[in-house]
């Protein structure tokens, strides 16, 4: 009784957590962003999507345990596209936006940034994050490269636009002194990022509000094609991509503002950097868990919510439909 509290039954294709709680989708997300499995090797995952295929088709070996199917099922989500069943790359999955988001993030908050760095590290940074959107977007209708390109210019744009007009604002606030003018301009990067955030995920999944999204019955089974539940989607995983930033663009500066205070590091100011970039992996680390456990992965509708055809093309009161990350 104690181990299947511990490890549940396996289920194909169900969370191993519940996702009607914070906590349990906390605990799944957990799961999918975690780094160890940027480092599974092409057999591993051969052989987790076999053990998989072997389970569905009622041939699973003696001596498979639950936990050992949850394993398969975890690298399995964690580099496989739910809709399209291909391979993410590396850099654009979930479990690698940490490792690889990182460093972006402390040039971001580095002092006294110019003009010039400002423009590349939000280049940088809505570069990344246009391709971690398109790479977990809901994949059930195809997107142009076109759209693609419209919306990784217009997402770069606005985050540069942004990010320049505030620190010119900063410089000519003659009245700020030198420490609070600082705190300020590292704190830029928050609002600067937040705002193209929002025209990021829009505009890199602009196709999903024209063409609608798959919903599915309690079955699997595709229903239709929704507009509105696309509409649903896109506001949700916007809304993480503002609360995501909060802690890591707002937290750092304040830490490290108090930090450079110390006498140790006045004396070892080499030390700054290393500290500084600890800081923003712990925050990075801790917050993007947190921020994408908001929403489940595949939320729910309700029909009467949904486009007449919807309504008409099935019985269920609910459907689900893949949120996007």
């Amino acid at each position: 009784m104690a181990e299947s509290a511990v490890c549940p039954a396996f289920q194909l294709g169900r969370p191993r957590y519940d996702q009607g709680s914070f906590f349990g989708r906390l605990r799944h997300f957990i799961d999918v962003i975690d780094p160890t499995t940027l480092f599974v090797s092409e057999k591993q995952l051969k052989d987790s999507l076999k053990l998989l295929d072997d389970f569905k088709n009622g041939i699973v070996p003696p001596g498979v345990s639950d936990d050992k199917l949850w394993e398969a099922q975890k690298i399995k989500q964690a580099i496989i596209h739910p809709d399209t069943g291909e391979k993410i790359f590396m850099p654009f999955r979930m479990s690698g936006y940490v490792p690889f988001g990182t460093p972006i993030v402390i040039g971001l908050l580095l002092p006294n940034q110019t003009v010039l760095s400002t423009v590349i590290w939000q280049w940088l940074n809505q570069s990344h994050n246009a391709c971690v959107n398109y790479a977990n977007r809901n994949a059930t209708k195809p997107t142009p490269t076109s759209k693609f390109l419209q919306g990784y210019v217009g997402a770069v744009t606005s985050a540069v636009s942004i990010a320049v007009g505030l620190n010119v604002l900063i410089e000519k606030a003659h009245r700020l002194n030198p420490a609070t003018r600082m705190i300020i301009q590292r704190l830029v990067p928050f609002p600067a990022v937040a705002s193209a955030n929002i025209c990021n995920v829009g505009l890199m999944r602009h196709c999903e509000l024209s063409e609608g999204i798959d919903v599915l019955d309690s079955n699997g089974n595709v229903v239709g094609s929704s507009k509105i539940a696309a509409k649903h989607a896109i506001m949700e995983t916007a809304f993480t991509r503002v609360v995501l930033p909060m802690p890591i663009f707002v937290l750092p500066p304040i830490i490290m503002s108090y930090l450079e205070r110390m006498r140790f590091l006045q004396k070892n100011r080499r030390l700054l950097l290393p500290i500084h970039s600890v800081v923003c992996l712990v925050t990075f680390g801790l917050s993007l868990p947190v921020a994408i456990s908001l929403f489940p992965q595949m939320s729910q509708i309700e029909v009467s919510r949904l486009e007449p055809e919807i309504a008409m093309a099935t019985d269920c009161k609910v459907v689900t439909y893949n949120k996007g990350l």
